[in-house]
């Protein structure tokens, strides 16, 4: 699968006929992919060191090395107004409500926090706020359990799932969202890169994770005074730490 996929991606990127290529990687594959792709200027990080790279110093130094440019902005990814328009209409997302993302995915068991916190979270906000909850999930089936019993609740009229959408799809309506709640995930990243204020959850990866951007705003577990892999606590994060972060943004 991974040989295939790296054909498909050789192809593709050959499509468009490139200048320049920038690797922000330092495996031996990329490498090769790079030289495949037969770009005239192939930039990459340092082979085989990827420990102890910062999720942004490291790309800013290499910008600044290689092309002399300074990078000291959020990340941002944009989005065109006919096509978060077209979102708004098709998901009915009615800007006199408070359209929340929450990204309850994550690429490992203990990124995923238990699905109770995020009931215990929908149920607070929903007392005082008329919302929308839109469901970001993977279709592993641990991220489809958390999913379905979010839908099988009593909240199941508030939600709308997007899995089975594209990132394409999905995008505008993260857009149009007032604020997400996300693990540490491909969302939460994506929300604040596009202007979304993000809390993020942060159970067991490197806080740097979860607030590089000025978008983002980081609940660590309880009992901790920052995370790290191995931290393991997902089962401490706090609803009411949620919802008081939830108040604070949107008032």
């Amino acid at each position: 699968m991974v040989f295939f996929g790296s054909l498909n991606l050789i192809k593709d990127i050959k499509k468009h006929k490139f200048d320049k290529l920038f690797i922000f990687n330092s495996s031996i594959r990329f490498s090769l992919i790079g030289k495949l792709t037969m770009i005239p200027e192939v930039y990459q990080y340092p082979l085989f060191k990827k420990t102890k790279q910062h999720i942004f110093e490291t790309p800013r130094k290499f910008i600044k090395e290689k092309i002399d440019l300074e990078v000291n902005e959020d990340p941002e990814v944009y989005i065109d107004n006919k096509s978060i328009s077209q979102s708004i209409m098709k998901f009915q997302i009615n800007k006199n409500e408070t359209n929340i993302l929450l990204g309850i995915g994550g690429s490992g068991p203990t990124k995923r926090i238990p699905v109770e916190i995020f009931l215990s979270v929908i149920e607070k906000i929903s007392k005082i706020k008329k919302c929308k909850f839109f469901l970001a999930a993977g279709k592993k089936n641990e991220e489809q359990i958390i999913l379905n019993k979010i839908l099988e609740s009593k909240f199941k009229n508030l939600c709308t799932p997007l899995d089975n959408l594209s990132i394409k799809e999905t995008l505008p309506i993260i857009k149009s969202c007032n604020i997400s709640i996300c693990n540490d995930s491909s969302f939460s990243h994506l929300s604040a890169a596009l202007g979304v204020k993000t809390i993020t959850l942060m159970a067991d990866t490197p806080l740097i994770y979860g607030n590089y951007s000025s978008k983002m705003f980081p609940i660590i577990p309880d009992g901790e005074e920052t995370v790290e892999h191995n931290t393991l606590g997902k089962d401490k994060i706090n609803p009411d730490k949620i919802f008081n972060k939830v108040i604070e943004i949107i008032n």
